[in-house]
This record gives structure tokens, sequence and C-alpha cells, in this order.
């Protein structure tokens, strides 16, 4: 790796590392920011969706700004707007300003993550490039689990507004670095797609309003309308993209078998991983009792696996193929879930929980390098902005949608019965997860740019 090389991958971690932690670190104190601001599950649902649904929204965007104004630009004005938004949140005095400061950070998050990869994507090749992804991974997927640690930590000690805190020091650090990166060449700037941007946010923001508010209103004109608003939205921001002379969303890209399939397998696992995360995180506080730096050190085992393990297996799909390991990586990690439907509610670690947590670390450090390596290596290198950005949404949107979801199935509050239903739905979505890969995504490695003007 040249000094170049190594400056660009640290960058890039360091970068999204904060998009990821900011998804994850939240869940632990949500019940001390209910306990604070009040507002109960709904409360704790739109302080994590109001992320997601700007993220996901914007995502899409930003991964074209990205490849059309360069990545060095994008990536600089998300650190600093990232920053803001953060404190922001820090010091919001009520439910409603911490809903908006955290939809203000997915604003920022959502011009983090592609332009992180885009960089890895048009700077390493070959072999190395899937270890150096394999590497984004371990870091950025040790941010996404380690959060709940962090911030549990910070809430037993201090205070929940201290999660929000933590981002300064790797956010200052990815400026410095970034400031030695030249400035690349980019492609004639054209219009940016508004109405693809307001559509797809719309649509979102409807369809989870809908889903939040379902279990508390019930099937109302409010709720149905709403959620039917959203979704013909949604079909209308679709077709909207597929005539757009310049869409944000270049439906085109879907044509590439395992970029296609790959985005789908996508959506199934991480919304496992969400709805995962959440509930456990709120059930070992709000039944097991644990205290918040207990439960986010329940997470421990899995952080270290992934760092250990992701790079390794990125590597090897790089040498092997990645279906083999997108296969039985969700299925190991299904396995892991089924172990936790033995818990009861005090929730035993070292022999109720910690079995569980292995087997799901070990599934998740095989699938997502290969998984992230198999989409972003199936297009061209100059639409990586884009095709990172389009992968980074599903994941949130698939994440956005299972944690809206929630209330559906545990109603007003999650109990020890309604944790192992969420656990189910959990298994069930890997397992999609793994069958999608199975048949959808093939091992030889396609010419992109003939595979993207296959009519």
């Amino acid at each position: 790796m040249t000094r170049k090389q190594r400056t660009i991958l640290i960058m890039s971690i360091l970068a999204s590392f904060v998009a990821f932690l900011d998804s994850s670190v939240v869940n632990v104190a949500l019940p001390a920011i209910q306990r604070e601001l009040g507002g109960g599950l709904v409360l704790q649902q739109w302080v994590s969706d109001a992320y997601l649904i700007t993220l996901g929204a914007l995502i899409l965007a930003a991964g074209s700004l990205s490849d059309l104004f360069g990545r060095k630009k994008i990536l600089s004005i998300g650190l600093y707007g990232f920053l803001v938004a953060s404190l922001f949140c820090a010091l919001a005095p009520s439910s409603e300003i911490l809903i908006f400061a955290r939809a203000l950070q997915g604003v920022a998050g959502a011009l983090l993550v592609p332009s992180s990869l885009a960089f890895i994507i048009a700077t390493f090749s070959g072999s190395t490039q899937s270890k150096a992804i394999g590497t984004w991974t371990a870091w950025t997927g040790m941010a996404f689990i380690a959060g709940p640690l962090v911030g549990g930590a910070l809430v037993d000690i201090t205070s929940w507004r201290l999660v929000f805190a933590i981002n300064v020091i790797p956010i200052l650090v990815s400026l410095m670095l970034l400031r030695k990166v030249e400035e690349e060449r980019v492609r004639e700037k054209k219009r940016v797609d508004s109405i693809g941007i307001l559509l797809c946010a719309f649509s979102l923001a409807a369809v989870v309003f809908g889903l939040i508010e379902q279990p508390h209103q019930g099937w109302n004109v409010e709720v149905s309308g709403s959620i039917i608003i959203g979704l013909t939205a949604f079909i209308g921001f679709l077709l909207y993209e597929k005539h757009h002379p310049q869409p944000m969303l270049p439906l085109d890209l879907f044509r590439v078998r395992n970029f296609s399939a790959g985005n789908v397998a996508t959506f199934f696992i991480y919304a496992a991983l969400s709805l995962q995360g959440f509930l456990l995180i709120i059930f070992l506080q709000e039944v097991a009792g644990y205290k918040a730096t207990s439960a986010g050190l329940a997470f421990v085992p899995v952080t270290i696996i992934m760092f250990l393990l992701s790079s390794r297996f990125g590597a090897l799909a790089g040498k092997y193929g990645p279906r083999l390991f997108m296969t039985i990586g969700p299925f190991i990690s299904a396995s892991g879930m089924f172990l936790l439907l033995q818990m009861n509610a005090h929730a035993d670690y070292l022999t109720q929980l910690l079995p569980g947590i292995v087997l799901f670390g070990v599934g998740l450090s095989i699938t997502v390098a290969p998984l992230t390596s198999v989409i972003l290596g199936s297009i061209h290198t100059t639409q990586s902005g884009i095709g990172s950005a389009i992968n980074n949404a599903v994941a949130r949107i698939a994440g956005l949608l299972a944690i809206a979801l929630i209330g559906i199935f545990t109603g007003s509050s999650i109990t020890l019965q309604s944790f192992r239903t969420g656990i189910i739905v959990c298994i069930t979505l890997l397992i999609l997860g793994g069958f999608i890969s199975l048949l959808g995504i093939r091992n030889k490695v396609h010419n992109p740019v003939i595979e993207q003007n296959i009519t």
C-alpha cells in the first residue's frame, strides 16, 4: 500500500465511521432520552428514523454530487455539516428539536459514505480493492456495533447528550487528512435532480409516519392515507427517474445482475441488522434491567469478530468469489438469532446472550465485505459514487422501515414476548438474504461497461 493509498483509506474509514457510529450509538441512549424528554416508544422510533429518513433520501443525490462535483468537495461539506448538526443534537431542549436536529444529521451523513467509498474504488484495484473494502468494512462495521458500548458508558457516567459529541475528534482528523488529498478532475457539472430528491424524501417520510403511528391510531384515514400517498409518491419517483435525462437513481445500473441481486440481499440483511440492534439494546435495558454500559458491552464480541475477520473474508471473496460467503454468512447470523429466542426476562449474559451474539458476529463478518465488494465491483469506477450511494441508501432505508414496523408487532412497549416476535422477523430476513445471494449472485466477473449497455 502506497502512502497515498494509506492516507485515503484512513480518511475514508474515519469519515464513514461517524455516520455509522451515529446510526447505532443513539440506540443505547434512547431509554435515557425518553426518560428526560418523554414520548415513549414513538419518540424512540422517531429519534432513530428522523436520521435515517434524510440519510436514505439524500444519499442517492450525494452519490451523484460526488461524481459530478468531486469527492473531496462533497466529503468536506458533509464533515463540517455533521459536526454542526451533532452539536445541535447535544444541545436540543425538547424532543421536537432533537428529532429535527437528527434529520439535519442525516442530511450531512448522506454526503459522507458514498464519497468515502468512491475514494477507495478510485484508488485501489483488483484484489487490493477487495482487501481495502474489507478493511473499510471492518472499521466502519466496528463503529456500527461498538456504538452502543461507547454510548452506554457516556449515558451512565455523564449524560445522553454527550453521545452526539463523540463525533468531533474523528471529524477533525478526517478534515486534516482530506487536506492532503489532491482534488480530482470531475465531469462537466450537471443539474441536480431536485424533484427526484423531494419525491424520494416525501415518500419515505409519509410511509414511515404511517407505520410508526399505526399501532397508536389504528388504520384511520390519517395513517392509511399517509402510507398510500407515500407509496404513490415512491412509484412516481421511480417513473420520474426512469425518464429523467440525468437521474440521481440511474435505473440502468440494475440491469447488472450482481448489482441488483446484491442490493436486494442488502435490503433484507440490513433490515435484520437494524431491527436486531434496536430491539436488543432496548430489551436489555427496559426488560432485563441492564445498565446502558452493560447493554453496550453485550455487543463487544461482534466488534472484535468483525475487526479480526472482515478484511480476511473480503480478501477470500476477491479470490474465490463472493456467492458462497454471501450465502452462508446470513445463515450463520440467523442461527445466532435463533439462540437469542432462548433468553428469558433476566437475559443471563454468558449462557443466554453470548453464544448467539458470537454466531451473529461471525456470520456478519463473512457477509458484509463480500457484499460491498460484489456490488461496487460490478459497475464501472466512474459510477462508484452513485453505486455506493444506492447500496447505502438501500441499507439505510431497510433499517428505517424495519424500525418503523416495530410498533406493529410490539405494541406500545417492548416485552419479552414482543422481543421474541421481533427476533423471529430478524431470522426470516437473514434467511431471505442468504437465499437471494445463492440464487442471484454470480462469481464470474463481467465487464461492467458491456453489462451497462445491454438493452
